[in-house]
């Protein structure tokens, strides 16, 4: 059974940091693309970042591109998203998610596994 647990979410202030961490279980991790997306009250669930099998390619939504930072260790089946700057429209309940193959991807209906979430607040 693939398992997917997000952890690290909370409540900041604007201007400050957060460090999410999914880790997965149930299915060998370095071989698949992993992604973060986030969905806010009232709106679509939107993707934030996305990286590869290995780590050695990523991709951003322009909203969080040079404040956010996906990377992954393979060898904690970890992924990770460091998120700085950070802002109240940042405001979500944030989800990893993982492919079925190794590529990154910002489509979400690409990925077959997701995580319950875990809700950042930024206050102004």
């Amino acid at each position: 059974q693939v398992q997917l647990v997000e952890s690290g979410g909370g409540l900041v202030q604007a201007g400050g940091s957060l460090r999410l961490a999914c880790a997965n279980s149930g299915r060998t991790f370095r071989r698949y693309g992993m992604g973060w997306f986030r969905q806010a009250p009232g709106k679509e669930r939107e993707f934030v970042a996305t990286i590869n099998w290995s780590g050695g390619s990523t991709y951003y939504a322009d909203s969080v591109k040079g404040r956010f930072t996906i990377s992954r260790d393979n060898a904690k089946n970890t992924v990770y998203l460091e998120m700085n700057s950070l802002k109240p429209e940042d405001t979500a309940v944030y989800y990893c998610a993982q492919g079925n193959d190794n590529a990154y991807s910002s489509i979400a209906r690409t990925y077959e596994y997701w995580g319950q979430g875990t809700q950042v607040t930024v206050s102004s």
